[in-house]
């Protein structure tokens, strides 16, 4: 089986007028991953597939999945370094091709066993990063992560020789999930992108996930899109949008409604390709029911919503994303090399982040209109060219009343409710 084309897919799809549209679907049982890969395709909208790992699995504790493929044990995703290769094969026969690529995704901070069996199998599409495989709730120490990452994409680089265009996207937008401001998200996404060109891969998507506030996501979207124009002229790339990745509405009008907001802010921007949740994301895994159903769902909002991207190098986001990037860059001519010297340094620093290599001294805060602001930035090269606002004590109750700001906001029924909410101004703003 040869290399489908991940990245030309999403390519094809896009200037056809169509947003691609996935879920984050694993299963351990090959029957029930296949069931699931066969729904997908088969879904009223323009796909790809996923294969999700295990907890095992990206982690690297590759006797407990495999002992848990011996019994017959469930798992809360696929192991596919486990399972053998006619398994996986099985699994994808018929069902993965040109018209219908797949991804893998795992969460691994040393995914080489990863790559080795996803390229076995055909496979050549995946995601993660040096940084946000290994901030901020991984245990790996960044220098090991960013050694691994630099032989895994040499590694999946390799299936160029055979005729593929091997794809990976960075994860890079989605660190900490929630309550990053958009314009680190923006940086690391791209800084990662930069690693993954730097070690032979030429096909790359840059993740972005929703936030608090649309016109900001809209922003940073716009943002990160002109800075690969600018940094990756000779790659082929395109933009990812995760639908919020915090605690999700409980109710399922407020998750349908999540969903279609960050539906309309991939379709708006000129995002690619969207990765969706579901109504059961605020109580279990979802079944493949309910991911076909928010596939469908976010097809048909993209579909009736026009293309309207925002001028990307005129806003706050873009100021503060540039200046990051620009500052990581002149650290050192080894990308890897530069990376750790940032986060040595606090040039990059997630909030709220407990990592023993993150510096910990920024911090965020919702303003009230919605917005993801600084607090604090640190040491991060942001002087002069962030908002900030006067640091104040974040408390434990400050934080929990953030996290849960989204999902509030689209739980409640008033039917003329707008998003965002005004939250209270920190004291001392």
């Amino acid at each position: 089986m040869t290399g489908v084309g991940f990245g030309a897919f999403v390519r094809r799809a896009h200037d056809a007028g169509h947003l691609v549209v996935q879920p984050r679907m694993g299963m351990s049982s090959p029957e029930r991953m296949r069931a699931g890969l066969l729904a997908t395709k088969g879904a009223a909208a323009t796909t790809v597939g996923t294969i999700t790992l295990d907890s095992y699995t990206r982690v690297g504790d590759l006797e407990s999945a495999e002992l848990a493929v011996l019994e017959g044990v469930a798992l809360n995703g696929y192991p596919i370094v486990s399972h053998e290769t006619t398994t996986t094969l099985n699994v994808l026969d018929g069902i993965h091709g040109p018209d219908f690529p797949v991804q893998v995704r795992h969460g691994s901070a040393a995914p080489e066993d990863i790559f080795r069996a996803l390229t076995a199998v055909g496979l050549d599409a995946s995601e993660g990063g040096p940084v946000s495989y290994c901030l901020p709730y991984g245990r790996v120490p960044l220098r090991e992560s960013v050694a691994h990452w630099a032989a895994s994409c040499e590694l999946l680089a390799a299936g160029r020789e055979s005729g593929a265009e091997p794809h990976l996207e960075t994860f890079g937008g989605c660190v900490l999930g929630q309550l990053c401001p958009p314009a680190l998200l923006v940086a690391v996404s791209v800084l990662e992108a930069l690693f993954f060109r730097r070690h032979g891969i030429r096909s790359i998507s840059l993740s972005y996930a929703q936030q608090t506030d649309p016109r900001q996501d809209a922003e940073a979207v716009a943002a990160l899109r002109s800075l690969c124009a600018r940094l990756l002229p000779d790659t082929e790339w395109h933009v990812v949008v995760y639908a919020y990745m915090g605690l999700f509405p409980e109710t399922e009008e407020g998750a349908y409604r999540l969903l279609g907001k960050a539906a309309e802010l991939a379709a708006a921007t000129g995002s690619e390709r969207l990765i969706v949740k579901t109504v059961a994301e605020s109580r279990r895994i979802p079944s493949v029911a309910e991911n076909v159903a928010a596939l469908e769902h976010a097809a048909a909002v993209a579909a009736r919503t026009p293309r309207a991207p925002l001028d990307g190098t005129g806003t706050q986001t873009y100021a503060e994303a540039s200046a990051l990037v620009n500052a990581v860059l002149e650290l050192d001519d080894d990308l890897g090399a530069a990376l750790l010297t940032a986060f040595a340094k606090g040039y990059l620093d997630v909030p709220y982040c407990l990592h023993p290599d993150n510096a910990g001294f920024s911090r965020s805060y919702i303003a009230a209109d919605g917005r993801l602001c600084w607090a604090d930035i640190g040491r991060m090269p942001l002087d002069g060219v962030a908002d900030v606002r006067p640091a104040r004590a974040i408390t434990s109750a400050d934080l929990l009343d953030s996290l849960s700001y989204v999902r509030r906001s689209f739980d409640r029924h008033d039917p003329d409710d707008t998003w965002p909410v005004a939250l209270p101004a920190p004291r001392g703003a």
